[in-house]
């Protein structure tokens, strides 16, 4: 599968594996890239002024993530196992934070597409 991948992308992941998916899938965007209008992963992240965690004391096996961006805007993540014995804190705080940033994507490519419409 790797190699089918690689020669999609360009991306040999066996050198420099990414960290998450949402890093995966920004390198697989970079690498069809065709142009400068695109949001990326790292302007995604610089938008990020505070993150915080939390598990429910009802459902201590969920994790929710609240991201608040430089504007003020606050997005929302959540992460849980099917079982809550499978619950693994940091896992949980990655899925949970992985689920906010991509509802972030949707919104800023918005904002790219009406500042291209304008220019």
């Amino acid at each position: 599968m790797t190699d089918i991948v690689h020669k999609h992308t360009g991306i040999n992941y066996a050198k420099a594996a990414p960290k998450s998916s949402l890093e995966l899938g920004d390198a697989e965007a970079a690498a069809v890239q065709k142009t400068v209008n695109r949001v990326t992963l790292a302007s995604l992240e610089a938008k990020i002024q505070y993150e915080d965690f939390m598990c429910p004391t009802r459902h201590p096996h969920m994790t929710i993530c609240i991201l608040t961006l430089t504007n003020g805007y606050v997005m929302v993540g959540k992460s849980t196992p099917a079982d809550p014995l499978n619950f693994d804190a940091a896992l949980g705080r990655k899925f949970a934070r992985e689920d906010a940033v991509r509802q972030i994507w949707p919104l800023e490519a918005y904002l790219l597409r009406e500042k291209m419409t304008k220019e």
